[in-house]
């Protein structure tokens, strides 16, 4: 974060809701790094990814009154809206043309490697959407550090659970989205 809050998370809800203006530029100014980094993990273009990060406060800001922090807190909900957005994108005629595109150009190169797979980020959005399935417990775990590369310490900080809990709740939702997607 590249700025500190001067008012708690629920307090800034609060003014967000008023659609204060104010609030809303700290909170872009606070939050911003967190959740471009989350972005640029399903999106590999920076342009695309930068489009992607003004797309999700915009509806951040259309959409604060749809919070609710009994499921959890502010950051993971903007993350929630982030990664919502992504998979919309990936999903869209505009990135499946992208890729076709850049396929073709590829197409002609002497080496290119075996791993490359243009399809990933539509498989990678085919398994997020089975997440949302899962019960909450297991979905933000699965989010956090399959999807948006945390590792198990980083998400048992930002969903404020012991590192054990976490580490047992991906196991069991892995073993459950494995079922899903079978």
């Amino acid at each position: 974060m590249t700025a500190q809050l001067s008012v708690t998370p629920s307090e800034l809800v609060i003014l967000l809701q008023q659609k204060n203006k104010a609030a809303f530029s700290l909170l872009y100014d606070c939050y911003t790094d967190a959740v471009f980094g989350a972005i640029c993990r399903l999106v590999k273009e920076i342009p695309v990814a930068e489009d992607l990060l003004q797309d999700t406060f915009v509806k951040i800001w259309r959409k604060i009154d749809l919070y609710d922090a009994g499921r959890g807190t502010l950051f993971t909900w903007m993350i929630n809206i982030a990664t919502n957005t992504c998979i919309d994108y990936l999903r869209s005629k505009q990135h499946t043309q992208t890729m076709r595109t850049a396929k073709d150009e590829y197409a002609d190169c002497e080496q290119v490697s075996s791993s490359f797979d243009p399809n990933w980020n539509i498989i990678q959005a085919e398994l997020f959407h089975f997440t949302q399935k899962l019960e909450i417990k297991y979905s933000k775990i699965i989010e956090l550090v399959f999807f948006l590369g945390y590792t198990h310490e980083e998400a048992a900080q930002i969903m404020a659970m012991p590192v054990g809990t976490v580490k047992t709740r991906s196991r069991a939702g892995l073993k459950q989205l494995r079922n899903l997607y079978d």
